[in-house]
């Protein structure tokens, strides 16, 4: 990840350099070219405007002497160039008829760049030809000839020193773009290289491992990271600890009925007991592993979305008023009291519905210390039903674990029951797989309220 993020802040870089290396060359020709014309321009019009003076023609130059005199002071003028801001200082001698009759011309400028109708008009010429800025400004005697002036001078578009410190400071900014990334492409690979080596301990069954998740509220990505790592963590290393709870729970479970079943056959066959009062036992005992053996098949069918469901119209009322009459006097004691109106049709599997009903009323009836009040009515678009009782209630941090497979809140009921521990799992099964929702909380007397809530029939 380094490398490549060093590879990707250096290529921008670069990128960058170029483009704004490109660009300053470019907009640098640009005026370059524009001030090399101006200046040429310029000092051509001053040497046009001072021509007279400059050449002091005493003799009139349509006579072969002042001709020959005019050619001689053009080419004492031609040497003073390299006095002035030019590279090249010719001056064109055109008769009256618009003949060029000069013996020099320019060498980097075409003649034929110097439009002469253009010029005997007295408009001023300038451009350049290649790297090479020109100027040509006519200038009419007194005599009716025509001088041209033309001033060139080579463009010089480089930056000089300039761009000897830019090619210095971009090799500098590359270094410190390499030093960037590296430390930047270290600090960024540094918590996915521990969430990594994280994810490999968690997968060796070292689920007691977390990442360090900073302070402050950051919600970045890598802190995100972190933080889901360490949750999936938890959530293993507390499933860990619910399946060995669980195995516990059922060993003991099956081994306290096993361990009954094969005392009271021992004695059957020592004729130490009564064979009708140990046949009971068998009998009871022997019910007590098939409700066991029971439940957890039904739990795994559930999860593995194996039950049938026959969805249809029924009345939830009526099944609540069943499930209470059915736990009414199994729990010495405890009364149970249904709490129902009119007819409250919902959407459900009339015997899966029975099933989870019996399972949330059994269960409050456990830690019940008097009653058990079942109630069904309908709100806001649900059928809900509520099973409260008056025993000690559910810790705040059993709460969002009540109805997990494996949980064992901190409260267990003080009597001993053949159950086997998956009642409130298997109700939160069945209810989500007739589109229903679970939840618990605290019931308004005191206690823990257990509820369900389904659709609504139309």
């Amino acid at each position: 990840m380094t490398r490549r993020l060093a590879l990707v802040i250096v290529g921008v870089v670069v990128a960058t350099l170029l483009l704004a290396g490109a660009g300053t060359l470019t907009l640098s020709a640009i005026r370059a070219r524009n001030t090399t014309i101006a200046d040429v321009r310029t000092h051509a019009t001053e040497i046009a405007a001072n021509i007279d003076t400059l050449l002091e023609l005493d003799t009139a130059p349509d006579t072969q002497a002042g001709r020959k005199l005019l050619n001689q002071r053009l080419k004492v003028l031609a040497t003073f160039r390299k006095l002035m801001p030019v590279d090249d200082l010719v001056v064109l001698v055109y008769d009256r008829r618009g003949r060029l009759v000069s013996d020099t011309v320019p060498t980097a400028v075409p003649l034929t760049d110097l439009d002469q109708p253009t010029l005997l008009a007295g408009t001023t010429i300038s451009g350049t030809n290649h790297r090479v800025a020109f100027s040509a400004v006519p200038v009419i005697m007194t005599s009716g000839r025509m001088l041209v002036v033309v001033a060139t001078r080579r463009i010089e578009a480089g930056l000089g020193a300039a761009f000897v410190l830019f090619l210095w400071a971009s090799g500098a900014t590359i270094l410190l773009a390499l030093g960037a990334a590296y430390l930047l492409g270290r600090r960024l690979s540094r918590p996915i290289r521990e969430a990594s080596a994280a994810a490999q301990r968690i997968a060796a069954g070292e689920f007691s491992t977390r990442l360090v998740v900073p302070g402050g509220g950051h919600h970045d990505e890598l802190t995100d990271l972190a933080r889901n790592i360490n949750d999936m963590a938890e959530t293993l290393d507390r499933s860990r600890m619910l399946e060995q709870q669980f195995l516990l729970s059922v060993s003991h479970d099956l081994r306290t009925p096993l361990t009954s079943i094969r005392g009271y056959a021992d004695a059957i066959s020592d004729g130490a007991t009564d064979p009708a009062r140990a046949a009971d036992i068998i009998r009871s005992e022997s019910r007590r592993l098939e409700r066991l053996v029971a439940d957890l098949l039904d739990l795994a069918k559930l999860q593995a979305k194996a039950f049938t469901f026959n969805i249809r119209r029924i009345d939830l009322s009526a099944a609540v008023q069943t499930a209470t009459d059915g736990a009414a006097g199994s729990r010495p004691g405890i009364t149970f009291h249904p709490v129902t109106s009119a007819q409250l049709p919902v959407l459900a599997d009339a015997d899966r519905l029975g099933q989870a009903l019996a399972n949330l009323v059994e269960n409050a009836g456990k830690y019940a210390t008097t009653k058990v009040i079942v109630s069904a009515r309908a709100e806001s678009g649900w059928a809900l039903v509520t099973v409260d009782d008056d025993g000690p209630g559910i810790a705040a941090h059993d709460l969002p674990h009540v109805f997990e497979r494996l949980y064992v809140a901190r409260h267990a009921p003080e009597r001993r029951e053949n159950s086997s521990g998956l009642g409130l799992a298997i109700v939160r099964e069945l209810v989500a797989s007739m589109g229903g929702e679970v939840a618990a909380g605290d019931a308004p007397g005191g206690g823990a309220r257990l509820s369900v809530r389904l659709p609504l029939a139309d």
